[in-house]
């Protein structure tokens, strides 16, 4: 058997005698039997079990491989509706449970062989602080069930994209791999929408109807690509200026910027514009003091719309809030308060507001705001898809925290947030090499990216942006432990 590697579990297959030939052809009579049997019966299940077998040899033989594969699969997952209610997202969430699953026996073999350091860095712990109160939460929920079915997908997020990722992305080159795995699927799905969205001259009302199987919504879409533009920005400083490999990217970059042009999803600008802001925020030391007005400013302007329920002098007209088809139009209908989408926002904040009085501390439980939040609803905001058939959220990660998980949980959450990005200025600058820095300066944007996401969405329990927020989050944590062994200092990267 060959030894052991430092991150996987074996350097290869596991067994010499066991050959590649022979584990080949047993696997090909495997998969000839099960399409057979598929095709006698009808049942394409049997599909699945030369999948797994395959995915189980390649976990043994290269489990960082395997989390490379399940990272690259998230611009091309696709939501599937199961019975009774159940969704989930293919491949990705069966491969996230099925790593969560090696994680948790890979931790407990090599207990006593784990580094602390990890787990007592001030970032692990605030996050699990956070778990610990969704989990409290789910107790106290007025539907426990729909609860345990939030807190376990949380929990799989977490395991896989924080903890094992703290595991396997050892190095700023392990970052560097996997972001070229996440390249190239991004690539491929942006570009099938954008020649699907090119027959009809890339219309504004159009862009919904050109997104399936991969995407749910513009929004979603328009984050994917946001997101991923920081990380752009970072691999084009690890090969030389005119190179063929930053040619490309920079010409990717740019055709991406179109796209998430046209995909006329105004938070993808707000945080793209965020997100270069916040470049010389953590070059010049001010991310501190950004955060400090920013939560000053947050408070002032609540307490200004509540006093005296001074909210209520902003209720659209039910008459004139209209959804448009010309892109045009809605910026304008933005300007003027009568555009839908973003009125019925306002309309779900509203109730929201008024359930957090109704339940403070533990709130009404994760993922039940759209159980109860019809009746805590004002009547004056209503707008003509406030029946919210699709049975979409509050559309404001915060407020979803204040309404599920209470004052504390929304206290936890921003606490884990302020200190991740007052952190990440601190590794920024204590960062000993060019490459680190520019590692986490790209982390941090895109971290800037998401938050401005959360503020009129709520995507972190999605596998488009879930996945990478925690990625983020691990990789600061990585290169703050790298920092704090100046010998582990890695070649760069001459393309």
């Amino acid at each position: 058997m060959r030894g052991r590697s430092e991150n996987g579990w074996y350097e290869g297959l596991p067994g010499k005698d066991i050959g590649y030939k022979r584990l080949f052809v047993s696997w090909s009579v495997l998969l000839a039997g099960s399409i057979w049997i598929w095709v006698a019966t009808g049942n394409y299940f049997l599909l699945a079990v030369p999948a797994v077998l395959l995915l189980a040899v390649a976990v043994v033989a290269d489990l960082k491989k395997v989390f490379f594969l399940l990272v690259a699969c998230v611009p091309l997952s696709t939501e599937m509706v199961l019975p009774n209610g159940f969704g989930t997202d293919i491949p990705t969430e069966p491969l996230m449970i099925g790593l969560m699953g090696v994680a948790l026996v890979l931790f407990l073999g090599r207990f006593g062989q784990l580094r602390a350091a990890p787990f007592k860095h001030p970032i692990t712990v605030l996050l699990l602080v956070h778990i610990f109160w969704v989990y409290f939460t789910t107790l106290q929920s007025d539907l426990v069930f729909t609860s345990l079915k939030f807190s376990l997908a949380k929990t799989w997020y977490v395991a896989v994209f924080y903890f094992l990722a703290l595991y396997l992305l050892q190095k700023a080159s392990d970052f560097r791999t996997l972001f070229w795995w996440v390249f190239w699927p991004l690539v491929a799905t942006v570009a099938f929408v954008m020649v699907r969205h090119a027959g009809s001259g890339f219309a504004f009302d159009q862009v919904h109807k050109v997104l399936h199987p991969f995407q749910r919504n513009h929004v979603s879409y328009a984050a994917t690509i946001a997101w991923f533009m920081p990380i752009i920005w970072y691999l084009t400083g690890t090969f030389p200026r005119r190179s063929w490999k930053w040619i490309l990217l920079v010409l990717v970059g740019c055709w991406l910027l179109v796209a998430d042009y046209l995909s006329y999803t105004r938070a993808a600008y707000v945080a793209l514009m965020l997100a270069a802001g916040s470049y010389f925020l953590i070059r010049l030391r001010l991310m501190r003091v950004a955060l400090g007005i920013g939560l000053l400013g947050v408070i002032v302007f609540a307490a200004f719309l509540l006093s005296s329920n001074r909210y209520l002098d902003y209720a659209p007209n039910y008459d004139t809030t209209t959804s448009h088809q010309d892109f045009g139009n809605l910026l304008e209908a933005t300007a003027k308060g009568e555009d839908i989408s973003t009125m019925e926002r306002v309309y779900r904040w509203v109730a929201a507001i008024q359930m957090s009085q109704k339940s403070p501390i533990t709130g009404f439980g994760p993922g039940n705001f759209v159980a109860f939040y019809q009746s805590y609803a004002v009547s004056s905001f209503r707008t003509y898809v406030s029946r919210n058939e699709e049975k979409s959220g509050v559309h404001s990660y915060f407020l979803l925290l204040l309404v599920e998980q209470g004052w504390p949980g929304l206290f936890f959450f921003l606490a884990l947030s302020v200190y991740i990005f007052w952190k990440g200025e601190a590794i920024y600058h204590s960062s000993p090499t060019r490459d680190r820095k520019r590692l986490t300066m790209g982390l941090l944007m895109s971290l800037v990216v998401i938050y401005a996401f959360l503020i009129i969405n709520d995507m972190i329990e999605t596998d488009k942006v879930g996945t990478i927020f925690f990625l983020c989050v691990a990789g600061l944590v990585r290169i703050d432990l790298l920092n704090q062994q100046p010998e582990l200092l890695e070649q760069p990267n001459t393309g």
